[in-house]
């Protein structure tokens, strides 16, 4: 079983050494929000592996040039990024399970719009909706 790289386990001190900074500067980016800690009874920050990784993207990017916002947002894209990846590979085995399981084949649902009001309604496959009685007029000469 391996370490758990969001498991807060550094102080702010610690942090600072494994990222090549100086405290204050771990402080300050916690004030802007791009690198958020969780904390510690008493209100102490207490670091991750991974807050630690996002410090050293944080020391690169700055070195690159990149504006404290940019790094904050581009931060922030990556982790959206990564939560989408998760979120599609977790539907793909969601999918995957359906589509090899034979009873999923006979029960599974459709659904479709209604007529003129727009109802969404649950058909088996291969049944098509009902047209309803009452036409709708949409023109009259």
């Amino acid at each position: 079983m391996g370490l758990d790289v969001n498991a807060p386990l550094f102080v702010i001190s610690v942090a600072a050494e494994l990222a090549e900074m100086h405290p204050q500067t771990l402080r300050q980016y916690d004030r802007l929000g791009i690198v958020r800690p969780n904390r510690a009874p008493g209100r102490a920050r207490r670091y991750s592996q991974r807050d630690v990784e996002a410090l050293r993207e944080v020391q690169r990017l700055s070195g690159e040039g990149v504006s404290l916002e940019g790094i904050k947002r581009i931060l922030e894209l990556e982790n959206q990024v990564d939560a989408l990846r998760a979120k599609v590979s977790e539907l793909s085995a969601e999918l995957d399970h359906a589509r090899s399981s034979p009873r999923s084949r006979k029960d599974s649902r459709v659904f479709a719009a209604g007529s003129a009001g727009g109802d969404v309604v649950s058909l088996s496959r291969g049944q098509r909706p009902r047209p309803r009685s009452s036409a709708v007029v949409l023109w009259r000469p």
